[in-house]
């Protein structure tokens, strides 16, 4: 059934006809392509998996950096990034944080990554904001690292992103324009937990090695997950390391404590089902390592309460 309009004279489907056309020609669209590119597709299917390297987490890196450098007494830092895919949360102290309130991070500028991020608590961290860290060596291993400089590689990377989401696409973009720069080190490793030593073996000796990995444990297997953790702390208290883990709520290194409430931005439901972050040092006693919960956040940083009774 057509309808006539009377001022035209011409025939058109109804609204609800019309729009059914419509998802039948994106449905046809998707087919030929699909038809077009089954060689491309099937590879593609085969050998990629859903990869993202999601720097809106730096505005929580940041500080828990700032944080480690203050409770260690040692703002010279060796970072590495265990997981890292592009390896852009190397570039953790070229972006800018703004919180609000206050900002951290890179100074404002033309081409630099700016994260905006909701802080719960306290607002005042003299510490934090005045902490003058330095990175001096910085390396990433990822079993399927990304190759900035590979035009194809990156394309993948962006693929991953939501597509409607312009704001991490554009930030997306800038901060693989600052990597492609500075040539941040991003190494393919099969086995990166092999890699840590050997990489501690070359650093100068007046710096604080940091092992960091955000939402890379969740993909291991229980039995998988529980080996590397008993490792790490080994690497903890042998080493002298500093781990940072960030990783989802079902993934704890020690006991959480109960999530205290959000607030008008962030219901209590989305801060108990956030990324815990993690800081495991070695203890005074020599034996051990002790675990500190430093934060809870967004798994893309949109929000952040800060835990750290020794900088809040």
């Amino acid at each position: 059934m057509c309808c006539l309009n009377a001022r035209t004279g011409t025939r058109t489907l109804p609204p609800r006809r019309r729009h059914a056309c419509a998802r039948r020609g994106t449905v046809g669209l998707f087919d030929d392509f699909v038809a077009a590119q089954r060689d491309a597709l099937r590879a593609s299917l085969a050998t990629r998996s859903t990869q993202t390297n999601e720097i809106g987490r730096c505005a929580v890196l940041w500080p828990a950096l700032c944080a480690l450098a203050q409770r260690t007494g040692n703002a010279r830092i060796a970072l590495f990034d265990f997981g890292s895919s592009a390896g852009l949360n190397l570039g953790v102290d070229g972006y800018r944080y703004d919180y609000g309130a206050f900002a951290l991070g890179a100074a404002a500028a033309d081409g630099v990554p700016v994260i905006d991020c909701h802080w719960i608590g306290a607002q005042a961290l003299p510490g934090l904001v005045s902490q003058a860290l330095r990175i001096v060596e910085r390396v990433g291993v990822d079993p399927a690292a990304i190759d900035v400089h590979d035009a194809a590689q990156v394309r993948w990377l962006r693929a991953c992103l939501w597509p409607y989401d312009q704001v991490r696409r554009a930030r997306l973009d800038m901060a693989v324009a600052l990597a492609q720069r500075r040539g941040w080190g991003v190494q393919r490793c099969d086995d990166c937990a092999a890699a840590i030593e050997p990489w501690l073996d070359a650093l100068p000796i007046d710096v604080l090695p940091v092992v960091f990995n955000s939402w890379v444990l969740h993909y291991f297997d229980r039995p998988a997950r529980q080996a590397h953790v008993q490792s790490m702390r080994e690497l903890v208290q042998r080493r002298g390391i500093a781990w940072l883990s960030a990783e989802g709520a079902h993934i704890p290194l020690a006991v959480a404590p109960p999530p205290s409430a959000g607030d008008a931005h962030v219901s209590d439901e989305q801060l108990a089902n956030g990324s815990l972050w993690w800081l495991t040092l070695r203890d005074a006693d020599p034996a051990a390592t002790r675990t500190t919960l430093l934060a809870r956040s967004h798994p893309h940083g949109r929000w952040l309460q800060w835990l750290d009774a020794a900088t809040a």
